[in-house]
Order: structure tokens, then C-alpha cells, then sequence
């Protein structure tokens, strides 16, 4: 079993928000690693900055945040996988085209989705509902 979660997922993984508790909970609940891709790490890692920028955290909260989510990739909670970008960029392509006008995804919701089905995972995690609905729709199963 391999989960792949929306940043914003991860993001609440490691810092107090309104998701976080659900998130938790999920957590607790499985035992597979998530997988980590370079767009995922950017864009927590982005989260985290612009979360100190809006005074959602403090600094000291983003470092422990930080230094907990690679404390987890040394010990496998979490594991830094990649798809071959160029095709998971013309499956988000594709998806966007045939989806896109329907579900309200974004670009980036699209390329989160395309890239997990490149990986084959078995679970998409997210709290995004356009995320949630176009993932059900090309076949992958959804948490939390």
C-alpha cells in the first residue's frame, strides 16, 4: 500500500490547523508510508514559509515543523519517491482538458492527481474537493 497526500495535507501533518486533528486521526490509522515528490516538498516546504509570513506560526514553530517532517523521512514515516515529470505533466494535461471545465480543479490539483496515478498509489489523501472528486474519478481511492 502506498499513499500519496496533497501538500496542504502534509502541511497540516506537522503544524496546528483547522485540518490537523482530522489529519491525526487518519495517521493513526495507517501504517504505509506517504510518499514525498520534489513538488510536494516545495510546496510544503513553501506552506511552512509563507504560514510564518501570514503570522499563522512562529518561527520556532516552522524549524520543529521542519526538523520533524525530515526526522520522518529518516525513519520511512515518509518516502521521497518521483514519477517521470515529463509524462505526469501530460497526464495533468490530459486530465486538466477532460476534467478541468467540470470538477473547478486547479493546475496544481491536476498535477498532484496525475502525478499520484504515474506513481501508482493506492490512496490519494486530501481535504480539497475538487482534488478529492477528480482523483475518485480517474480511479484512485480517496482518505482521509
Amino acid at each position: 500500500m502506498s499513499l500519496y497526500a496533497d501538500s496542504s495535507f502534509v502541511v497540516s501533518c506537522y503544524l496546528t490547523d483547522a485540518n490537523t486533528p482530522q489529519a491525526k486521526i487518519y495517521l493513526s490509522k495507517v501504517t504505509a508510508p506517504l510518499t514525498l515528490t520534489a513538488l510536494q516538498f516545495l510546496e510544503v516546504r513553501n506552506g511552512i514559509k509563507l504560514g510564518v509570513f501570514r503570522q499563522l506560526y512562529s518561527t520556532t514553530d516552522a524549524t520543529a515543523a521542519w526538523a520533524n517532517l525530515e526526522k520522518d523521512l529518516r525513519s520511512g514515516r515518509l518516502v521521497k519517491q518521483e514519477p517521470k515529470w515529463l509524462v505526469a505533466f501530460r497526464v495533468a494535461s490530459a486530465l486538466g482538458n477532460r476534467h478541468s471545465a467540470t470538477i473547478g480543479t486547479r493546475s496544481l490539483d491536476v498535477l498532484h492527481v496525475a502525478t499520484a496515478k504515474c506513481l501508482r498509489v493506492t490512496e490519494f489523501i486530501s481535504f480539497d474537493s475538487q482534488q478529492r472528486t477528480l482523483a475518485t474519478t480517474v480511479g484512485l481511492k480517496v482518505g482521509p
